[in-house]
């Protein structure tokens, strides 16, 4: 705010009590039935366009400060005939409050652009806001209202935008909001529906003022910081608690909140890709769309069963998106937060899968081929993906392969638990538990799940595959031994056992064969100095 501004604010504080007078005086008229209402319109134009014509002339004799309040105090009564005219009684059709409001506020904004009137712009912004607000309409003439709100906004911003006059966007936007507070209260609009009026209109300024501080941000120098920024925040915080009182018992809340999720993580991309950083600003908006989609995934699938099933699909779905962003713009910032996010999954699915549905397909389960069998598969994939691709420029190569291990055996202990999982759901669904019992059928599962780590770890050359399946088939040894044998004796058990062992001896066998491969390598190796061995190379294969 400049310093005539701020020298004024006494002679802007008596204008706005001149015109609220008269305001009131209009009401009070229709309250008593004095007059006429052709009347009052009459001489409302009549009065507020003969302040406007004084206005000028007092600016024409170089008298800016006093042309400027009474020019100002004509246009807010012309604001205040129109908004009675086309809301309080609906005398005129909609088109023509438009057009009027067309008219003066084109007339005012050429005069603001050509001679810098911010005081005049203030007491008639003031006043336009003012005049619904204090008419309190008893007619329900919303779309008028709201059609009178769209000019006021986009004339008052796009003079904002122009001279820099902050105090109008910011004048604009809380009276704009007020009035829909005004309007919600005063005619208690119908709510039974998802896309009724009062969601609409809320949607309407909410999406207007998104737009209207992204082009205010990209004009101010690509600056998406100061009130800009703080104004989109609270922006956002209005429109949410507007769209959970007007959803309330329609949707879940968690609805609205996902679309403003996504649209500010939409915004965190176009601003970085404007800003070719990543800002505060950036920050801000991704951090509080993520913020908004986690609070709004507490609340997707609630009083479902499956509701565990669609939390990893949705955060999986997130942490891909943050993977991609973070490969493709080198960001580890956002690669670390996807992982971070990927191994929460992973623990939570874990937790949660025992007594979540199996996720069939048209009722009928196909083991490792239903919904929850690729939640686990699909999160096995990102874990080899990000041990055979991902690292972190700040990290050296010692940390990244370490990081990489990590990442394979958090992915085959997942394969592990797919394993248990879809066992267990296959013998209840097909009832095979009557001859098929599902601790020894684990068994041989997890028996042959070593012998594939083995035959990988010979194959890709890494020991930490012969360790990781050494584990598993001492586990497994443990607990079919010590565990599964307890009980009555049956066939069943003869074979698991048999089968184990032919497990055991292919395992003996290709570790042999893994480490007579070896000793020759490292021969070779040292025969041919200067050639690394495959191992000593730092590949990482699964």
């Amino acid at each position: 705010m400049n310093d005539t501004l701020r020298k004024s604010w006494i002679y802007l504080l008596g204008a706005l009590f001149i015109v609220s007078s008269f305001i009131y005086l209009l009401k009070y008229t229709v309250d008593q039935g004095w007059i006429t209402d052709g009347i009052k319109i009459g001489l409302g134009l009549a009065f507020g366009s003969g302040c406007v014509i004084g206005g000028l002339k007092w600016l024409q004799k170089k008298q800016q400060l006093v042309g400027e309040i009474v020019a100002g105090m004509g246009v807010a009564m012309l604001y205040t005939t129109f908004s009675f005219s086309g809301i309080y009684y609906a005398f005129w059709e909609p088109m023509t409050v438009f057009l009027c409001m067309i008219a003066l506020t084109l007339g005012l904004s050429v005069l603001a652009f050509r001679i810098r009137l911010r005081l005049l712009m203030n007491i008639s912004l003031l006043g336009g806001l003012l005049s619904p607000w204090m008419l309190r309409p008893e007619t329900d003439q919303v779309f008028t209202l709201f059609l009178y709100l769209l000019v006021l906004n986009a004339a008052f911003f796009t003079v904002s935008l122009k001279h820099r006059w902050t105090e109008l966007r910011l004048t604009s936007f809380i009276g704009t909001w007020i009035l829909y507070a005004v309007y919600f209260l005063q005619f208690d609009p119908e709510l039974g529906k998802l896309w009724s009026l009062p969601f609409r209109y809320a949607l309407a300024a909410f999406g207007f003022y998104v737009i209207a501080f992204l082009v205010s941000s990209w004009k101010n120098n690509v600056n998406f910081d100061g009130l800009n920024l703080y104004l989109g925040i609270v922006n956002a915080i209005v429109f949410g608690l507007w769209s959970i009182i007007i959803l309330d018992r329609i949707v879940p809340y968690s609805y609205p909140l996902i679309f403003m999720g996504v649209l500010y993580v939409a915004l965190a991309c176009i601003v970085q890709r404007l800003t070719r950083s990543f800002n505060g600003p950036v920050i801000t908006k991704l951090v509080g769309g993520l913020l908004l989609i986690l609070i709004a995934s507490t609340q997707l699938g609630h009083h479902m069963a499956v509701k565990p099933l669609i939390n990893v699909y949705f955060w999986t779905a997130i942490a891909i998106a943050l993977l991609i962003a973070g490969t493709i713009k080198a960001y580890d910032s956002l690669k670390a937060v996807s992982i971070a996010i990927w191994f929460i999954v992973v623990l939570y699915w874990y937790t949660m899968t025992w007594s979540t549905p199996w996720g069939t397909w048209f009722g009928t389960f196909i083991p490792f081929l239903n919904w929850a069998a690729l939640a686990w598969e699909l999160l096995a994939a990102i874990g080899f993906y990000l041990s055979l691709r991902i690292s972190f420029n700040k990290l050296g190569a010692t940390e990244n392969k370490l990081l990489a291990y990590v990442y394979s055996v958090i992915s085959h202990l997942i394969i592990g638990g797919l394993l248990t999982v879809q066992i267990r759901n296959m013998i209840r669904e097909y009832q095979l538990g009557s001859w098929m019992d599902f601790q020894l059928t684990l068994s041989i599962a997890w028996g042959i799940y070593a012998l594939l780590l083995f035959l990988w770890g010979a194959y890709s050359r890494q020991s930490v595959y012969r360790i990781f399946g050494s584990i598993v088939l001492i586990a497994v040894a443990i607990k079919t031994l010590l565990f599964d044998l307890s009980g009555s004796e049956t066939i069943y058990k003869v074979l698991v056992l048999f089968t184990l062992g032919v497990i055991s001896f292919v395992i003996a066998y290709v570790n042999g064969r893994w480490k007579n491969t070896r000793e020759v390598s490292q021969e070779i190796s040292e025969e041919v100095p200067g050639e690394p061995s495959e191992e000593s190379s730092g590949e990482m294969k699964i």
